[in-house]
């Protein structure tokens, strides 16, 4: 069993969630109704259903009733425009940078405000923060690294100051690639890889942190309870893989070869900036915290996370 936790999430009256649309959203959701924990949901545009109030980060206010925020324990937010939808155009960086920056800093406010502020708050971040590190081992004490995503990932975790200075204890959750079924990474990887046309990217040689999607949902609901996390928190496989590893892993899951190399330069004259920051990018990221926390992974094998994502 996971320990250290003070019962924030069992005892939890309820629970505010914002930017839940996605493959982890939807399974942590998921998770909180099978622990009966209330949630409150943010969403964009008028609410579809009860335990949703609306809300609009661009606005000041940004929810014009918090009544229904008060007395909630902690809060939940997963945040940002795909990193990988298309070409980093100016206008598309500018929405990557809104959409985490923006609902940060919007959701702190909203928090710091409450007559009674909820005891923590875990925000979405990324291993992005670290940037192009090569071989080294990056932890949480590690320093940012350079490029757009590690800039943007700077001013996202700032942008939750008001919280923390509200004194809701807040934790900056990097969250490595997620290995789940439905929308995300692997949901693009696999057409390719089932047709045996998998291939690793540029040299293969660069690092890949990675986490299943039941042990990001865990850590999630851990690091609201452990009131020994605070700050970043990297929530990835104790077990990083090179990407040629992984390619190689993956092919073994769909019974198909993986023999094919993608040149970076082919990806670079194809994507752009992304091609180097999101797909040929090394870091080498390990979860210090979690583990001294007494966090357990059940999946800190990238097999394992394979098999349970593809079933």
């Amino acid at each position: 069993m996971n320990k250290n936790t003070d019962g924030v999430v069992g005892q939890a009256s309820k629970i505010v969630l914002s930017g839940a649309s996605g493959m982890l959203g939807t399974a942590l959701r998921q998770r909180l109704g099978a622990l009966q924990v209330p949630v409150v949901q943010l969403v964009r545009g008028a609410p579809g259903k009860n335990g949703q109030i609306s809300w609009n980060p661009a606005e000041t206010p940004a929810i014009a009733d918090t009544s229904a925020l008060e007395g909630c324990s902690a809060a939940i937010h997963l945040s940002g425009a795909s990193v990988a939808a298309h070409r980093w155009t100016a206008a598309y960086r500018q929405e990557m940078t809104a959409s985490r920056v923006d609902s940060t800093r919007a959701l702190a406010a909203v928090l710091a405000g409450l007559r009674k502020p909820p005891q923590a708050l875990v925000v979405a971040s990324a291993v992005g923060i670290y940037g192009d590190r090569g071989d080294a081992v990056l932890d949480e004490t590690s320093a940012p690294g350079v490029g757009f995503l590690a800039e943007v990932c700077q001013q996202w975790e700032e942008a939750a100051r008001s919280a923390a200075e509200a004194g809701v204890r807040v934790v900056h959750a990097r969250f490595g690639v997620v290995l789940g079924s439905g929308p995300g990474a692997l949901e693009k990887m696999l057409p390719a890889f089932r047709l045996g046309l998998g291939a690793r990217l540029g040299s293969g040689r660069q690092w890949m942190s990675w986490v299943s999607l039941e042990d990001a949902v865990a850590a999630i609901l851990f690091a609201l309870e452990s009131t020994s996390l605070s700050g970043p928190v990297n929530v990835v496989s104790p077990n990083p893989v090179r990407n040629a590893e992984f390619t190689r892993a993956l092919a073994r899951q769909l019974h198909r070869p993986a023999v094919l190399r993608v040149p970076a330069s082919a990806l670079r004259l194809a994507l752009g900036q992304m091609a180097d920051e999101a797909l040929l990018a090394s870091a080498r990221v390990v979860p210090a915290k979690l583990l001294s926390a007494g966090f357990e992974f059940a999946h800190p094998m990238v097999d394992q996370a394979l098999a349970a994502a593809i079933g």
